[in-house]
């Protein structure tokens, strides 16, 4: 007998793909998988490239025409450049602050890829950003004095907001059959405050960039199926809710399902893409026409900006375009007995019930190429409590201070090549993908324990399949 939760995978494979049974006789003492609904070598479907090396992650969609490859480039070329201090003769890249984090898209998501926190205080390595705000009537609100982002760069003439500091506490564990391991919990405090003390209630949430491959396939995932997966009241008793994050979407004037960011708290990619221009870049558009100034900074709001909006909207949709079709690499080592053993424990740990491996997008998504793909994100894109270990105490949307959106995992054995580091989860405290596992709690704790109870041959076999992908 599986797991509960292996049980839960299973069932929601063979509920959508009922062609070929998940289950398989394979002795008289174990359930096999069927490993073709749990991966295929092309994660990406017809958008897959057979790509390994530094440059995996930027790479266009396989399947585009000549003309959407030619979008794809201008795209590139605007999600590359860095933009600068208006005014300025580049009128079409000015604009940039007066306070940020970033100069460009690239400058957190460099290579497409996954941003890595800093090495100590001075390390001036780009991507990881820390989220204020106070309790509110209604939620979370922006932090009064240094607003809903700490920015620690600024224009000539405007005080940076202050810089980010991390404390470690190393936590020492042991598996049952006694290797040992440790884990790093992070603390964050802010430092060289210019605006003087921050409110004593304030909210701090760590975010680091993540790759950006595959965005407009999750986007192309039709809603119902989506929510389809959500059990918010357990109906099954298997300690595993999965809840929507309905945020609200601008161009559609009503709430929708979220999809993009750590809390799953940004309906699109234009919306997300909109959002990280004005709050990490500080470049307005017509979704976010305004400057990143709280009213405790006045010189910010008196230094100059590039127009309104900064970035037009034509410019914006062609970094979206280029975001929506970015390849996903194909997996690797598909036919590696290790690998084929490490995706059968993958479900039969439960690992599966969130991490959905396989979708089928919709045919309806404005971007051509993207509909009708079958794809292998390994996620829901739903919301789960995660435990008191992960949690940031901020809610965000309907999400709670504990939940947080399943991480696809297409591409993560890549990031090494690509990005040169292993930094994993939403703050990049684990070092690797065997630490980001043991720092799942709550809704992922069985998965967590039943990893740990397997041998050290078995959990390398987990482990070089998660490194295949």
């Amino acid at each position: 007998m599986l797991p509960v939760g292996a049980r839960r995978a299973v069932g929601r494979l063979a509920a959508v793909f009922v062609a070929g049974a998940l289950l398989a006789s394979c002795g008289p003492d174990r359930p096999g998988i069927d490993l073709k609904l749990v991966f295929d070598e092309r994660l990406g479907g017809a958008t897959t490239a057979f790509s390994a090396g530094s440059n995996a992650f930027e790479l266009s969609a396989r399947n585009l025409a000549n003309e959407e490859r030619r979008v794809f480039e201008v795209g590139d070329s605007f999600f590359n450049q860095n933009w600068v201090t208006a005014p300025a003769s580049t009128e079409a890249r000015d604009g940039l602050g007066p306070t940020f984090n970033a100069q460009s898209c690239s400058s957190c998501h460099a290579r497409d890829g996954r941003a890595k926190p800093p090495d100590d205080d001075e390390d001036p390595e780009r991507g990881l950003l820390l989220r204020l705000s106070i309790a509110g009537p209604d939620g979370p609100i922006d932090e009064p004095v240094y607003g809903g982002q700490l920015q620690d760069r600024a224009v000539i003439g405007v005080a940076p907001e202050g810089r980010i500091g991390i404390r470690y506490e190393i936590i020492s564990g042991a598996y049952p059959d006694g290797t040992p391991f440790t884990l790093r919990k992070p603390a964050y405090v802010i430092l060289d405050p210019a605006f003087g003390p921050h409110d004593v209630a304030i909210m701090i949430s760590p975010r680091i960039a993540s790759a950006v491959i595959g965005m407009g396939l999750l986007e192309a995932i039709p809603a119902e199926r989506i929510l389809g997966l959500a059990d918010p009241d357990d109906a099954d008793g298997d300690g595993i809710s999965g809840r929507p994050n309905m945020v609200w979407d601008i161009r559609r004037g009503e709430a929708v399902l979220g999809r993009f960011g750590w809390k799953a708290n940004e309906p699109t990619v234009e919306q997300q893409a909109a959002g990280a221009f004005q709050g990490d870049i500080g470049i307005t558009s017509t979704l976010f026409p305004e400057e990143n100034c709280p009213a405790a900074q006045p010189d910010c709001a008196a230094a100059p900006n590039g127009g309104t909006p900064e970035v037009p909207d034509e410019r914006l949709a062609q970094v979206v375009f280029y975001v929506q079709t970015l390849a996903v690499p194909a997996m690797r080592n598909v036919d590696d007995p290790r690998v084929r053993q490490g995706a059968e424990l993958f479900v039969q740990t439960g690992c599966a019930a969130c991490h959905t491996p396989r979708h089928v997008t919709g045919g309806d998504h404005p971007v051509e190429p993207l509909r009708n793909q079958t794809i292998f994100p390994f996620t829901d894109l739903l919301l789960h409590d995660m435990g008191e270990g992960l949690a940031d105490g901020r809610p965000d949307g309907l999400a709670t201070g504990r939940e947080w959106r399943t991480p696809p995992l297409w591409g993560i054995g890549l990031v090494e090549v690509v990005n040169r580091h292993t930094m994993f989860l939403h703050d990049g405290r684990a070092r690797n993908i065997e630490e980001a596992i043991l720092w799942h709690g709550g809704e992922g704790q069985a998965s967590r324990d039943r990893f740990m109870a397997l041998t050290a041959s078995e959990r390398d076999a987990l482990l070089q399949f998660l490194r295949s992908l």
